[in-house]
């Protein structure tokens, strides 16, 4: 009765995997508290969408900038003190958010600039976080950890944006700033009872060490398909910009129904999430994880040939619940396809694919639309987005039958080198 359930055995296992996942699901809570709060205050100050849309520029560029070289240096010292490191300075830079707000005037660029600055040890502090777990948890329950990590985030996201519209009503942008500072701590205590994680080898330094995980990722399939797969349904497929045009021209443009679309796909995720022992148990996540792309690209396709309401939130539901699967079982094959001593430069590619990925879909999504329609463009890149992921899915055999084997794992909580 328990198998289709989320399986919580690595919180069980290993007391370090524990504290890390509690430390974490606290960060990324105090994120979403920090970024309802400077959308609020860029608002609030400008009244202009440029800038509002400037905040996710200044988040994704420095990780799409600094994510390689931050991959590389994670890959030549001790991840652990890296990554503790990494948590201090963001925490440093919440400081700055919470002494901001509290200056008259303070302008928005420098409230930009220190989001932007935070987002440089995200880069950092990404990477290094993403190489734990296959230290941590035994290769059979890698998967099951991996789920762990993706159903804190999403509540993390549902929760967090109520709780940060709550907490300035309450006590203004300072307050979430504020707590978003003490989630750091907690963060840091969960890395902290970590052993030292020094790598398996040694990178090259700079613009060699990037060179030689490029080369990895050129010259592995299995990784390789892996982020090209994941790549295709974000930039094919994803359908967030033309939510509210298809909103205007299918129900009247109700703001009700456009918030309930971003809900229907959060709500499938947590679902996925929640029940997620059906898929991380089975053994074949590469091909676990070509199915839930493909019905991700399916289900929008469906949700855009559809007219009724309610059975189009089901279908974006359904593209929620196939995102979560696909995003699990990929970082399950990146994390068992990938050499230790490689392991970060990796993870910072994985991090730079889910950071450029949506947004390059979403532009996409609207370019395609403004000449034709959203329709066109919506199912036109599901349907795309299925023709890839077959096509990555055929031309790698060996993606397709990866298994997990008990016999190859890290043992858990082993001690560092």
């Amino acid at each position: 009765m328990r198998a289709p359930l989320l399986d919580v055995t690595p919180l069980r296992s290993s007391p370090r995997f524990r504290r890390l996942w509690i430390g974490r699901t606290c960060s990324v809570l105090g994120a979403q508290l920090t970024l309802v709060a400077v959308l609020f205050q860029v608002w609030e100050r400008t009244g202009s969408t440029i800038w509002t849309g400037a905040v996710g520029l200044a988040q994704a560029l420095p990780i799409v900038a600094f994510g390689l070289f931050a991959g590389t240096l994670v890959d030549r010292v001790d991840r652990r003190r890296f990554y503790l490191v990494m948590t201090v300075a963001q925490a440093a830079c919440s400081l700055l958010l919470v002494a901001q707000s509290v200056v008259p005037g303070f302008p928005v660029g420098g409230v930009l600039a220190i989001l932007a600055v935070q987002s440089c040890f995200v880069a950092g502090s990404g990477p290094a976080s993403r190489t734990f777990i296959p230290r941590l948890l035994p290769r059979e329950q890698l998967a099951a950890g991996l789920a762990l990590n993706r159903i804190s985030f999403q509540g993390c996201v549902l929760v967090g944006p109520a709780l940060g519209g709550l907490l300035i009503g309450w006590t203004g942008v300072t307050g979430c700033y504020a707590v978003d500072a003490v989630t750091f701590g907690c963060a840091f205590y969960g890395a902290f009872g970590l052993p030292a994680l020094h790598p398996d080898g040694s990178a090259r330094p700079g613009l060699r060490g990037i060179s030689d995980g490029l080369a990895f990722l050129i010259r592995n399939p299995v990784v390789r398909g892996a982020l090209l797969t994941d790549l295709a349904a974000m930039v094919l497929s994803m359908p967030m910009s033309l939510f509210p045009l298809l909103n205007a021209d299918r129900f009247g443009g109700n703001p009700r129904t456009l918030g309930l679309f971003l809900t229907a796909i959060a709500v499938g995720g947590v679902a996925a999430s929640a029940f997620s022992g059906v898929f991380t148990r089975l053994p074949r996540p590469g091909l676990v994880m070509l199915a839930g792309s493909a019905t991700w690209g399916l289900a929008l396709t469906l949700f855009g040939l559809t007219t009724a309401p309610w059975l189009g939130l089901g279908f974006l539901a359904l593209a929620g619940a196939a995102d979560t699967v696909s995003v699990v079982s990929r970082s399950t094959v990146v994390q068992l396809h990938t050499p230790d001593e490689l392991l970060g430069r990796v993870a910072a590619a994985e991090q730079i694919v889910g950071q450029a990925g949506p947004d390059l879909g979403n532009l996409r999504a609207g370019l395609v639309a403004a000449p034709t329609s959203a329709l066109v463009s919506l199912v036109s890149g599901g349907l795309l987005c299925v023709a890839a992921v077959a096509a990555v899915g055929l031309s790698t055999p060996t993606l397709r039958s990866l298994t997990t084997s008990p016999s190859a794992g890290p043992k858990s909580d082993r001690p560092p080198h």
